[in-house]
């Protein structure tokens, strides 16, 4: 069983999945990062593929980004990195990022490093499903590649629940239309499309991203999914005074405590 389904089945409410940006804030914190992340007490943990034109971030995740290639981080150069990941953690590892860069290291070769490397799923978000079971599908399946969707307050009804119905892992429930970044409270709107979420019983759970910062968005977040996905606030906590490890720790405690 792949991992993510494995945490899904295992662990039904209050899932933190933690986004930080591959290279960043050093080119080879990469490990470092994910290996406290793992002692910290996180659920799932999504690495950022730096990519040069990141339409869909906000100014955190793109600073980052930007930092991150001009360290020289590269998918290459990631998956070297990530050769011995899995003798530090047994997480469920997701990359995320956009397809340009995965298109150029050729998408089924990109797919058997992840299973060589212990990369249980993608998020692609400019990879259109359409294009993905019809060119694509077959090889995520071959080499046990979750490929997780997204879903978001623009998103009809009916597109939902076809998504629903293909899904494997979780669906990604984006918070907003605005790009990432971090909040302190979630306004009303942002609620009722929650509720609305929760109201259509969904089969497949559901993470929600874009605007998680704090315990109190964390919590509100997990009261109409399965839990939440912190990016921005946790990149930006890595600039904070003090160790890697004593950041990461202390940014987790409170969101947990």
């Amino acid at each position: 069983m792949n991992r993510i389904e494995k945490l899904f089945k295992t662990k039904k409410k209050n899932i933190l999945s933690i986004y930080f940006t591959a290279g960043y804030p050093e080119l080879n914190h990469t490990l470092s990062i994910i290996r406290e992340l793992d002692k910290s007490g996180v659920d799932m943990i999504e690495i950022g593929m730096p990519f040069s034109d990141p339409v869909a971030d906000g100014p955190v995740i793109q600073r980052s980004s930007e930092k991150a290639l001009h360290n020289g981080i590269s998918l290459n150069l990631l998956f070297e990195q990530l050769a011995r990941v899995r003798e530090i953690t047994d997480l469920p590892l997701i990359f995320m990022g956009y397809i340009n860069p995965v298109f150029k290291f050729g998408i089924e070769n990109f797919l058997h490093k992840c299973s060589e490397t212990g990369i249980d799923g993608t998020i692609i978000p400019d990879l259109p499903v359409e294009e993905y079971r019809k060119s694509y599908e077959s090889f995520f399946e071959k080499y046990n590649i979750l490929n997780i969707f997204l879903i978001s307050p623009q998103t009809p009804n009916e597109r939902i629940g076809y998504l629903d119905s293909i899904a494997k892992g979780f669906l990604y429930m984006v918070s907003t239309t605005s790009t990432t970044g971090a909040t302190n409270n979630f306004d009303d709107s942002q609620m009722t499309y929650f509720k609305k979420i929760n109201d259509l019983n969904l089969k497949t759970p559901r993470l929600i991203g874009f605007g998680i910062s704090n315990k109190v968005t964390f919590n509100q977040a997990c009261d109409y999914s399965n839990g939440a996905i912190i990016g921005s606030a946790f990149i930006r906590s890595l600039d904070e005074d003090g160790t890697l490890p004593e950041t990461i720790h202390r940014f987790i405690g409170q969101i947990r405590d």
